[in-house]
């Protein structure tokens, strides 16, 4: 004879090995379960900020001035940057900007060094 109790019994202990062996069941709290090891963490994103970008885009106006400046010369550079300062507000805003500042000329003379 068989027992419909024992049938369905060893049912659900199948159902529980299926899901046991898929990575599912129980965990006791305080243990590190495969909730632990499966679980998707978040990265840790650097916050960034507005400083990031405005870092970039002055080391690129840098470049630009110091690789210009090696390109044309002093010379003529000083004259462009004169003429342009002799126009409206923009561009006396971007004389200001373009002056050959320090840096600029540091990095024009290491250009102009690999150049020539």
């Amino acid at each position: 004879m068989v027992d419909r109790n024992l049938q369905n019994f060893y049912g659900r202990l199948g159902r529980i090995d299926s899901i046991h062996q898929a990575g599912g069941g129980f965990e006791a709290e305080g243990t590190l379960g495969m909730s632990f090891y499966n679980a998707r963490r978040r990265r840790r994103t650097r916050r960034v900020g507005i400083l990031g970008p405005l870092v970039v885009v002055a080391m690129s106006v840098v470049a630009l001035k110091s690789t210009v400046h090696a390109t044309i010369g002093a010379d003529l550079y000083e004259k462009r940057v004169a003429a342009l300062g002799e126009g409206t507000a923009v561009e006396k805003a971007g004389a200001y900007v373009l002056q050959a500042d320090p840096l600029t000329l540091a990095i024009s003379g290491k250009i102009r060094d690999i150049l020539n």
